[in-house]
């Protein structure tokens, strides 16, 4: 085995991080997986990455012409220059079949393709070697021995060749098997889901004396890109220690107050409420506080359009138009129907490992989770998220909606509570004939708060939190009773 350090780059970022910088060099491959998942693109990148690094770089295939590889390359906008596309044609004419009375067709074709292997490897002498694929060889094997001899045969002549080798292979075998042949295997599949794109991910199923993250990790299969691999984000993989004062302020005293000081950094908050109890506002509040002390924000809307969210804070009298331009805030409207957990990930990890942000917003975890409703593992990746942005010094704003309005039969649409540090529940209440809102700490990890329960209201004045409701009972139920008078509630906004 060549040394540690001589690994070759796949030319995909993200599989080059999964792998720890790339394949060690001089092994054997497979890249398996079924029709339309990435093969013969993951292949061409690989060879492509070798050209340019003026590497000696060889793709023979039996599956398909080279015509066929050059339109394939072309629609991704490449030129296969720098590599040498060779076709193994070892079929035979039907008069020459007709005259065969000692060999199986089938073994002089397997014989005559293998000869052909040979050949081209001693001539071209690559560097990096694509077979594609081996699924074809197999099917001109007439039995599991015969065609395990050929590979272990190919096998000598790739070793000999000190070349990098990937074999492509499909995910229905029929005859034999080469994974133990070989020193790693990676597997892609593809999922049509119920709704929107379908989904990728991809595998790295073995790797002989190599620590790799382990676990399936969505891609994505761009024209003019190819494969755009997400890591899945690795818990502790990366900390990093960053100025951001240790407690978020929201600028609002009384809600200070109530939280008991602010939301300290490397934590996640959950907003948890019905409609309409102003957790996306109050959401934007700790936004705009942050913004004004020079920290970055990002918020992240499955559900609302940009521009209602901006509508919203203008009517609250938070400006974030300003912070926008000033590459403070950053507001960004996901398209969940074409998005795996995994790209969300990597949309946050980049966030905040590239752009510094300090706050991320996710509105909501009842959008992402409505979004994603085939993947079963969305808790898992969401408490691996939360991780990482804690290890970054990251404070989480997760709002989360409830089904109904008021009283007893108000529940959320998943657990997620316990992931959180901080729980802040808003509810609905009437008094006077007007709908209105509290606002309490239900838990916090981190520090002391009140247990008290307040008035929450939104105006053009901005958000304002009055005093604690202490003549009111059952107020957390949405069934409450009032025992005082109407002075102890917070008035209008000014001008209404």
């Amino acid at each position: 085995m060549p040394p540690d350090s001589a690994k070759a780059s796949t030319g995909i970022a993200g599989l080059d991080h999964i792998l720890n910088g790339g394949l060690p060099e001089q092994e054997i491959y497979v890249v398996t997986g079924e029709p339309g998942t990435g093969k013969t693109t993951l292949a061409l990148q690989f060879l492509l990455t070798g050209a340019k690094a003026g590497q000696r770089c060889l793709y023979l295939t039996l599956s398909q012409t080279v015509t066929v590889l050059r339109k394939i390359a072309a629609s991704h906008d490449w030129s296969l220059d720098g590599i040498d596309p060779h076709e193994i044609t070892t079929f035979n004419e039907p008069e020459q079949a007709a005259g065969q009375t000692v060999f199986h067709s089938a073994e002089v074709e397997l014989n005559e393709a293998g000869n052909e292997v040979f050949k081209a490897i001693e001539r071209f002498r690559p560097e990096r070697l694509v077979f594609d694929s081996i699924a074809q060889l197999r099917a001109l094997a007439n039995d599991s021995p015969q065609f395990q001899r050929q590979l272990f045969a190919m096998r000598h002549q790739f070793t000999k060749g000190k070349c990098t080798v990937l074999l492509v292979d499909t995910t229905e075998k029929t005859v034999g098997s080469i994974e133990d042949l070989c020193h790693g295997v990676i597997r892609l599949d593809r999922q049509a889901a119920d709704y929107g794109d379908a989904r990728r991910r991809l595998l790295i199923e073995k790797m002989r004396g190599l620590a790799v993250h382990g676990g399936y990790h969505n891609f994505k299969l761009r024209t003019g890109t190819g494969l755009q691999v997400f890591p899945r984000l690795v818990v502790g993989e990366r900390q990093t220690a960053n100025g951001a004062p240790a407690v978020f302020p929201s600028g609002l005293e009384a809600l200070d107050q109530l939280v008991g000081g602010g939301l300290e950094q490397s934590t996640a908050a959950l907003l948890l409420g019905a409609t309409g109890t102003g957790k996306t506002s109050l959401a934007t509040l700790y936004v705009h506080a942050a913004a004004k002390r020079g920290e970055h924000a990002i918020v992240f809307l499955f559900e609302e359009r940009v521009d209602t969210f901006f509508k919203r804070a203008t009517g609250m009298n938070l400006d974030l138009e300003t912070f926008v331009k000033d590459k403070l805030v950053t507001v960004n409207q996901v398209n969940a129907g074409d998005l795996s957990p995994g790209e969300f990930s990597d949309l946050v990890r980049r966030a905040v490992e590239d752009q510094g942000a300090r706050m991320v917003v996710i509105d909501s975890v009842s959008g992402y989770f409505h979004s994603m409703p085939q993947e079963q593992v969305l808790v898992t990746q969401l408490h691996e998220l939360l991780s990482f942005l804690s290890g970054h010094g990251v404070l989480t704003l997760l709002i989360a909606g409830q089904h109904g309005i008021s009283g007893h039969g108000i529940i959320g649409p998943v657990e997620v509570s316990y992931l959180c540090d901080t729980l802040l529940l808003l509810r609905h209440f009437d008094a006077g004939g007007e709908i209105r809102k509290t606002i309490a700490v239900v838990k916090k990890r981190h520090g002391a708060h009140e247990d008290t329960i307040r008035e929450l209201r939104f105006g053009q004045d901005g958000p304002r939190v009055g005093e604690p409701l202490r003549e009111f009972d059952g107020l957390l139920s949405g069934t409450p009773t009032f025992r005082g008078d109407m002075g102890s509630l917070l008035g209008r906004d000014k001008g209404k």
